[in-house]
């Protein structure tokens, strides 16, 4: 029987026009009746359509109908029901962040690709960087940090020189953007399991926010991030195409 399929794209014109398209060719139900969302847009698209289902542990194939597409499959109309029933699947964790703010505040948030402070003044931001509750770097001098999920490795990440990380390694990445001090820092591999803080220094006169997936807090003091465990994402790719290959393919590009 072929799967129930919820359709939803961006608000580009070319993902549009494809929805009206596939909607019109094989239907579309609401999501309390959908076996599978097929996201039409690009890899923004798929990180905010995986937020808005967080909970309801539905399967998402997405087809790109935006620029790069890492997280997508290649868009075509004809045997879409073919290529979903033999699609391999990948679960992901997010990660958890929790951002006290100078006010006392605290923002929480959930990111996919990675958890990022960046500096809000003119000068670097000073970091203090604790792991399972032992401080292991007393003061990072940059213009941000990152942790970055095996999913995530090859976004922001990636363009802070980090490594790319195999999709189901028990591993994230901690990754400097642009370090001064240790000059020739270039980061961490932490088990998956590890509860990070960072702390800011002198957050008065270097101010700091942290960022979520494009969820911003602005005037951090501390940030708290560790893997969501009960949390989980489906992504459904064609077969052969799947994150592992594609993560491992870019290390060779």
């Amino acid at each position: 029987m072929a799967p129930r399929i919820h359709f939803t794209a961006s608000e580009a014109e070319l993902a549009q026009a494809a929805l009206t398209s596939l909607s019109d060719r094989y239907g579309s139900v609401g999501l309390e009746a959908a076996d599978v969302v097929v996201a039409l847009g690009g890899d923004g698209f798929m990180l905010q359509t995986l937020h808005s289902l967080t909970g309801r542990d539905l399967p998402v194939y997405g087809m790109n109908r935006g620029t790069v597409g890492f997280l997508m499959n290649g868009y075509a109309e004809n045997g879409l029901a073919e290529r979903l029933s033999a699609a391999e699947e990948t679960v992901i964790n997010p990660l958890r962040m929790c951002a006290t703010r100078s006010d006392g505040t605290v923002q929480e948030a959930l990111a996919i690709n990675e958890v990022s402070l960046l500096r809000e003044g003119p000068q670097a931001a000073k970091l203090r960087i604790h792991v399972d509750g032992r401080m292991r770097m007393e003061e990072l001098v940059c213009d941000g940090a990152l942790i970055a999920t095996p999913a995530g490795s090859t976004a922001y990440n990636y363009s802070a020189h980090g490594p790319i990380l195999p999709i189901n390694s028990d591993v994230l990445a901690l990754t400097a953007i642009a370090p001064f001090r240790p000059r020739r820092w270039r980061g961490a591999l932490l088990p998956k399991a590890a509860a990070v803080e960072i702390e800011v220094l002198h957050p008065e006169r270097r101010p700091v926010m942290a960022d979520a997936d494009s969820r911003s807090a602005r005037h951090v003091v501390r940030v708290q991030i560790r893997s969501a465990q009960d949390v989980r994402h489906r992504l459904l790719f064609d077969r052969g195409h799947g994150l592992e290959e594609r993560l491992l393919r870019e290390q060779f590009v």
